[in-house]
């Protein structure tokens, strides 16, 4: 059964608080509305990656670099569709065990090798090896009973059992070349790596910048690219500035063309500007969480948990620290998610003093310590909540910050924020000696929500709070073993409520997004089209008049 489909329309993001340009692919004013091809582009962005290679990184925010130089079998449209990219089509089994896709001729990695059904089935099994891959091997890759090469352009895999997610997962994947995988340096990735993308990465300045170059035999961008052929850009830079305050006077001083992450204090400053365009877009996946570990600490608790959430106002938080330029999250899911966001939940629980000063009572919590938080049998109230310093991004500590302060003017609670480095976040995770992690997810398909609330001990890649109940497995399996969109938003809506509602296994924050801001010269930079992550600089063009 054919499940390409072709895109027919755009769609961004906008924003009805600023007056400001979003949407298509010329987003900006200038002299010209025909593209022009050559030239160069600097481009502020507020995160490094960990690592340069895709299989391996887990950032959200740094996929716009790594996705010029690596590429996926099929492309999305807004309404979660497909068209083709690698791959010129796809089909389904009956039985839902059997994904067969047809890639397209002629593509050739930019270390020379050509796109071949052997190259594509060699990235998938490589992925499933634990050794490479780590904690990346499960979740998805778990229901893969194979894959292999039909002939030189047709791959097939087959699953263990029908999983709903898989055609998301498998489209979504990013190829890099067979030769990549005895480089020595296939772990941290870099120029050594190659893809089959619109861009080669030549440079990489650790700390400081990314640079690319125009690939120039590129030609298979996916349908719904504003052009095709090769980019526009000659060249392409990407400059590491982690203050938002940096990236905003690199812009306006003409330092850089276009950054990303603009804090809710200067978006005015961009939108009411004409030399330059502003641009935000809601991510899809799982909202910036805080989850609370049901097994370690006094989060054990469910009234805790409970007195945890009723202690803290998000709407307040967010607009003092946003200026009304982020989205409140409510769900297991982001409320751009026209497939699984259950707007029931809307309201479902909020602040209420009385309530989790209530709860705490109810759980022994009941002397204050001089600094006045809450005791029992002379132990403070403590819930030791980490940040991944990988991750911290969009004024998050600041954020945490005002968490940190309500939970103890309201309850009396005692929120020790933590920002660690990779290897103490897998310390701590492994050791299961913390009592809560912050997090966000821009997977799709439902596999944001598998990754957290599946068991750790089985998919829960990101299961934070260490949710084990047997209802939450149930309800997963029962969404992935259907391709039924509304069937499986049933299931996902039912977990939703007994997660959040009922047991308080975490407190959405809110939506992650992305802005743009860009010099009236630069022509063309948006975001992807359903996981609206800001997208490559493919088809971003310069017009300095």
């Amino acid at each position: 059964m054919m499940r390409t489909r072709r895109l027919a329309t755009a769609l961004l993001v906008a924003t009805a608080l600023l007056a400001t340009a979003c949407g298509g692919s010329d987003t900006t004013a200038g002299t010209s509305t025909q593209p022009r091809s050559g030239g160069s582009l600097v481009w502020g962005v507020e995160t490094e990656p960990t690592t340069l290679n895709p299989h391996l990184n887990g950032q959200s925010n740094t996929k716009l670099l790594l996705r010029n130089t690596f590429e996926t079998l099929l492309a999305r449209t807004p309404d979660g569709g497909y068209v083709p990219w690698l791959a010129t089509g796809h089909e389904v089994s009956a039985d839902g065990l059997t994904y067969t896709f047809t890639l397209r001729e002629g593509v050739k990695f930019t270390d020379g090798n050509p796109l071949t059904a052997a190259a594509v089935a060699r990235n998938f099994t490589t992925m499933q090896d634990v050794a490479y891959s780590g904690g990346f091997s499960s979740g998805p890759l778990s229901n893969l009973a194979g894959v292999i090469a039909r002939d030189e352009r047709t791959v097939v895999f087959t699953l263990k059992n029908p999983y709903g997610p898989f055609l998301d997962f498998a489209s979504g994947f990013d190829i890099i070349s067979p030769a990549a995988f005895d480089k020595p340096q296939l772990k941290a990735g870099g120029p050594e790596i190659a893809g089959t993308g619109p861009f080669i990465l030549d440079r990489y300045v650790k700390g400081q910048e990314l640079h690319f170059r125009k690939n120039p035999d590129y030609n298979w961008a996916p349908q719904n690219a504003a052009h095709q052929g090769p980019a526009y850009l000659d060249e392409l830079t990407y400059r590491f500035l982690p203050e938002s305050s940096v990236r905003t006077g690199a812009l306006t001083s003409g330092q850089v063309d276009l950054i990303e992450g603009v804090s809710g204090n200067d978006a005015p400053l961009f939108g009411a500007d004409s030399g330059f365009s502003y641009q935000r877009s809601l991510n899809n996946g799982s909202p910036y969480t805080l989850y609370w570990n049901a097994t370690f600490g006094p989060a054990v608790d469910e009234k805790v948990r409970k007195a945890l959430n009723s202690s803290v106002d998000v709407d307040a938080v967010l607009k003092s620290i946003y200026r009304g330029q982020r989205t409140r999250g409510w769900g297991i899911a982001s409320s751009v998610d026209t497939l699984f966001y259950d707007k029931s939940i809307e309201g479902g629980y909020g602040p209420n003093k009385d309530a989790a000063n209530r709860l705490l009572d109810e759980a022994g919590w009941t002397a204050r310590d001089s600094d006045g938080f809450r005791t029992k049998n002379g132990q403070r109230l403590t819930i030791d909540l980490v940040q991944a310093q990988s991750t911290l991004r969009d004024q998050r500590e600041v954020l945490l910050q005002a968490v940190q302060a309500q939970a103890k003017q309201n309850a009396g609670i005692d929120l020790k924020l933590s920002y660690v480095d990779l290897g103490t976040y897998a310390e701590l995770r492994k050791n299961n000696t913390f009592g809560s992690i912050a997090n966000s997810d821009t997977l799709t398909g439902g596999i944001d929500i598998e990754n957290h609330w599946y068991p750790p001990t089985t998919k829960g890649t990101l299961n934070y709070s260490r949710a084990t109940d047997p209802e939450l497995s149930g309800w997963l399996q029962a969404a992935a073993a259907t391709v039924d969109t509304a069937e499986r938003a049933k299931q996902y809506a039912q977990l939703q409520r007994f997660a959040l509602v009922d047991k308080a296994y975490g407190l959405p924050l809110y939506i992650p997004e992305n802005q743009i801001a860009a010099a009236a010269h630069v022509h063309g930079a948006g975001f992807r089209p359903y996981k609206q992550l800001v997208e490559n600089a493919y088809d971003i063009w310069i017009d300095r008049g």
